[in-house]
């Protein structure tokens, strides 16, 4: 049998409060052992698990991998709203006058991700 992905681990400052913005945003839940401090704390969600722990070395280029986040029950415009509303910033904005194309924002420490359309704004194209 093949490996599967267990975690997708993100080095982070402050993990406990990365993971805050994390569960916030997916919708997921931090592990009950996880406290402010923590050298680790874990994110669930319906469909990945995120791993964040505690590197001291600063986030110094763009990461290699990220993720890209689909809205389920909203369009893209308003996922960017709620997502800046909870702390994320914006890096760069790829909407296009179509309606196609992505944002890409930055959590609170700085990690890039994007936000693209929803799956019922992709069936309208």
């Amino acid at each position: 049998m093949a490996s599967m992905i267990r975690h997708i681990t993100i080095d982070s400052a402050d993990p406990y409060a990365l993971a805050t913005f994390w569960a916030q945003a997916l919708d997921g839940s931090l592990g009950e052992d996880d406290f402010p401090g923590d050298p680790e704390a874990v994110v669930t969600t319906t469909t990945a698990t995120l791993l964040f722990v505690r590197v001291d070395d600063p986030k110094a280029v763009k990461n290699r991998v990220h993720l890209d986040l689909q809205p389920q029950d909203r369009t893209r415009d308003q996922e960017v709203e709620r997502l800046l509303s909870l702390g994320a910033t914006l890096q760069g904005d790829h909407r296009r006058p179509d309606g196609t194309g992505w944002v890409t924002l930055h959590d609170p420490e700085g990690n890039e991700f994007c936000v693209e359309r929803s799956a019922a704004e992709r069936a309208k194209s």
